[in-house]
């Protein structure tokens, strides 16, 4: 798994790096990206709010993963945002983890929450 490399500016100032990016997964809409992130400070004896985690996921789809959808090819149908205190192999579970999904539609050059 990757991560551990430069942090991505989020609205809350926290410290968020992105791990991966998983292609091609079929969600509920369709063709979606997932963009998974470490942000230890959703988790610990002081954790983030969950209303600022929201903002950063937002600002992480419009300003992170937005940019590198790409041109050519299928178009997703969405874009899932995730958050987690600690690094968790996807499809994997870890009871201790802190974690937080959002699901982006794209539309008109932008990120629209979805109900997830």
């Amino acid at each position: 798994m990757a991560g551990g490399g430069a942090p991505v500016p989020v609205p809350s100032g926290e410290e968020v790096h992105w791990i991966e990016t998983i292609r091609d997964s079929q969600g509920p809409a369709g063709l979606t990206l997932r963009f998974r992130f470490l942000a230890p400070a959703i988790g610990g004896g002081s954790p983030v709010s969950q209303e600022a985690a929201e903002a950063d996921m937002q600002a992480l789809c419009d300003g992170f993963a937005l940019p590198r959808v790409p041109d050519v090819g299928p178009r997703p149908a969405q874009i899932v945002i995730s958050l987690s205190d600690r690094l968790v192999p996807f499809g994997e579970t870890d009871d201790e983890a802190v974690q937080y999904f959002e699901a982006y539609s794209i539309e008109d050059g932008a990120c629209v929450w979805e109900l997830f």
